[in-house]
């Protein structure tokens, strides 16, 4: 019994006798085509799938912009909305101060109950 008979024994050993380990290998978790695959699907549902979300929603939201509604900006300014065209928004920031941003640099919309700081009565002691 030499070394390379051993060698072949085990090999078949380990395929599980030959021509029954072909079905069972395609679906062992060893399998390269397999961990790629899975790999794949972990990458889109926790990765990809959510910023398109993100990105769909934000969509949603800078086409739904009207007048009179409270935003703030990537910057971090907040103000009114006093005008739109397709591509910028006029912003009230103060009292007869306006700014024109791109339509783009909207971050987001206040929450319906949120008001800006010159909106706000001033508390009585």
């Amino acid at each position: 019994m030499d070394f390379l008979s051993v060698a072949h024994a085990a090999e078949a050993f380990a395929q599980g006798g030959g021509g029954a380990g072909g079905a069972s290998g395609m679906l062992s978790l060893g399998n390269p085509i397999f961990l790629m695959v899975a790999m794949l699907g972990i990458f889109y549902f926790l990765l990809i799938r959510p910023q398109q979300k993100k990105q769909k929603e934000t969509k949603n939201m800078l086409s739904n912009l009207q007048k009179g509604d409270v935003v703030f900006t990537i910057g971090g300014i907040h103000g009114r909305i006093t005008g739109l065209t397709d591509s910028t928004v006029t912003l009230e920031v103060a009292d007869r101060v306006r700014i024109k941003i791109n339509r783009s640099a909207v971050g987001g919309l206040l929450a319906k109950g949120e008001v800006l700081e010159k909106e706000k009565a001033p508390e009585k002691e």
